[in-house]
This record gives structure tokens, sequence and C-alpha cells, in this order.
């Protein structure tokens, strides 16, 4: 079997991809203010709206498992561009990519003491498998792709009758929404850090993403491979093929009761719409200027998705916990999608100031920094 080699192709910057960051980190802003992040309280909420339930269920079919992995399949995307740039210069990746996901993992440990639900450290494990994944021939990867895009675990489960037992995942989340109800900030840190990694691992599999983020990685890569982020050859052809067989994916799929094939369809709707809204956003981008001039502003929101994931754990779980201005039972839906929205704008302007003055984020530039340290 002959190892991937690069082509030798110059890698510009994908500006399309910076928009899909920022729709993904909004999105998850907005998401985590459905869920009043990670607060799921048996009080009664003050202040309500009869559209409480309606924006729930609309934001949970188009945002929820949808923006995490829109950010997990770019993450893909830009391992394959600086590790085929380095090979480009006759150099081996690798270790430094190993390092810089040791990095990730301690902002993560930074985020989880706000926010138990942080993703950073269970992407930077999912990153170390990119490593020898990337050594792949492509017809090797995509069938890795297509074994994980099935939801193989689930699939087990459901031919075998084999069950997995959740029940420690909500004895966690008991202990969690307890402390961020009612303790201080240091009892939050100290839960969250405690419990914040495992809970997550859990939830990753309760949900069906412990496959789908890893299929996702890949994918990001291999359509690295591919430059099907750039306007070439058939590219936009491909991208308008996917955008409609998405849909009719998904109008096959559209129903909210799957009964027993619950565990393994709902993850498949979710990878559909993934792809329906990344294809939507490439065609749009491509073919419209309208459009472009518009998610101009999402891709500044975009060059800054690691301060703005770390930057909306500190700032929501301030608003929402009970350390803070505990809005966990305070505002119901309507309300807190508002208060994310809000949060948005306030990061959005942050991110124009700060790149006025500098070419990436704060987060984004100590972790390159740190990256390349020791560099001969």
């Amino acid at each position: 079997m002959e190892f991937y080699k690069t082509r030798n192709l110059a890698n510009t910057r994908i500006d399309v991809a910076d928009a899909l960051r920022g729709i993904a980190v909004a999105g998850i802003i907005l998401y985590h203010s459905v869920e009043h992040f990670n607060i799921f309280t048996q009080e009664p909420i003050v202040h309500t709206l009869p559209s409480d339930q309606g924006v729930a269920n609309v934001l949970a079919w188009l945002l929820s498992g949808k923006m995490y992995g829109i950010f997990a399949m770019l993450f893909g995307l830009s391992f394959f561009i600086m590790n085929d740039n380095q090979q480009q210069k006759g150099k081996n990746f690798s270790a430094r990519f190993a390092w810089r996901m040791c990095l990730l993992f301690m902002f993560g440990i930074v985020n989880v003491a706000f926010y138990d639900g942080d993703i950073l450290m269970l992407y930077a494990c999912y990153g170390l498998l990119l490593i020898p994944i990337s050594y792949l021939p492509s017809k090797w990867v995509w069938t890795i792709i297509i074994l994980l895009a099935i939801q193989p675990v689930e699939l087990f489960c459901l031919l075998t009758g084999t069950t997995i037992d959740h029940s420690t995942m909500w004895e966690l989340y008991s202990k969690i929404n307890s402390t961020h109800e009612h303790g201080t900030f240091l009892e939050n840190a100290i839960t969250n850090l405690r419990y914040g990694f495992e809970v997550n691992f859990r939830f990753n599999i309760f949900s069906g993403r412990l496959t789908q983020l890893l299929c996702l990685f890949i994918l990001g890569m291999q359509l690295g491979r591919q430059r099907m982020f750039y306007n070439e050859g058939r590219h936009l052809q491909i991208w308008h093929s996917l955008l409609v067989t998405s849909v009719l994916g998904l109008g096959a799929l559209i129903n909210p009761d799957f009964g027993e094939l619950e565990s393994w369809l709902k993850p498949i709707c979710n990878l559909i719409i993934l792809l329906l809204i990344v294809s939507a956003t490439v065609s749009a981008w491509y073919a419209f200027e309208g459009v472009r001039r518009v998610l101009h502003h999402l891709c500044i929101f975009g060059r800054m998705s690691l301060t703005n994931y770390l930057l909306q754990s500190i700032i929501g779980c301030a608003i929402f916990c009970g350390y803070g201005l505990a809005c966990y039972h305070l505002l119901g839906v309507t309300y807190a999608v508002m208060v994310g929205c809000g949060m948005v704008i306030v990061q959005y302007l942050f991110a124009r100031y700060w790149f006025s003055n500098h070419p990436r984020g704060p987060l984004e530039g100590l972790w390159r920094e740190l990256t390349w340290i020791n560099k001969k």
C-alpha cells in the first residue's frame, strides 16, 4: 500500500471555511443559550413566552449536533492544510501536531472549569487519530468515512439487541446541575474539572457522536485533499449535487418518531442536515456576491473561533449559573436566545476591534506560537 503524498498545490486561505466556522460558533452560542449552558432546572421559570417550545424545537432541529459537527469537519480541514504545507517543505508534521493537540487539551481544561460541556479536550483526543489516518491513500480514507457514517456502534446494538447503560451519565449530570444552580464559582470549577470530561465522553456515546465526530474530522481532511472548498473544476457541481441529495435524504428521514431505530437514524439525520447546511453555504458563497458580503462578517467571527468558544463559556455561565446572574430560572427559551444573540453581537464587535490591530485572535495567536515553539 502506498502512503498518501502531497500534490504540491498551494493551500491559500479559504474564506468560505472561515464563514462556516463563524456559523458553527454562533450556532453553538445560540444553542447553549437554549440549554441555559447545561442547566436543566426543575424550578419554575420566571419569564416565559408562548413561543418558547417552538423556538426550542426549531433550534434543536437546526443546531443541535450540527454546529459541533461543522466545527469538527473544519478542524480536519485545518489539519490537512497544516500537514500538507509541511509535507511540501519536506517536513513531518506528526509530532508537532501531537504537541498542538496537547495544547488544545490544556485550553480545554481551562474551558471546562467554566463550562462542563467543553468539547476541546475530546477534539484533542480525536485529533490524534488523524495522524495515522493521514498516511492512508484516499480510497482507504473514504472507506473509513463511510463505515463511521453509518453509525456502527448504534447499528451493532440494533442488530444484536445490545444495550448501553447510560445511568452513570445521568447521575453525573444530576451532580453537576445541582452545583450549577446553587454552588459558588469555585465549587462549579472543581465539579466541572472532576466530571466534565467523563460526562462529555459518555454523552458522545449516548448521542451517537462518538463515531460521527471522528467521521467528520476525517471527512474534513479528505475534503482538503480533494480541494473541495476551492472553486476549481467540477467542485461546485459536486456541492450542488450534495445539496440536492441532502434535501432528498432529509425528506426521506424527516420523521420525528423513529421508534426502535431512533438511536441509529437520529444521528444520521443530523449528519444529513449538517451536510445540507455546508453544501448550501459553499454553493451560495461562490454563486452570489451578496451572500459573500453578508457572510464576510461571519468570516471575521470564524477567524477567532477558539477565542470565541472560550469567551462564550465564560460569559454564558456568568449569565446563567447560580454564582452569576442566575438566569437559568429567570429566562425562558425565547429570552435566552435573545441573550445568545447579544453574546454573538458583542463577541463579533470584539473580533472586529481585535483584527483591526492583530492578524490573529488572542488564543489563536498563542496557540500558534506555542505550536511552533523551539522551531529551528
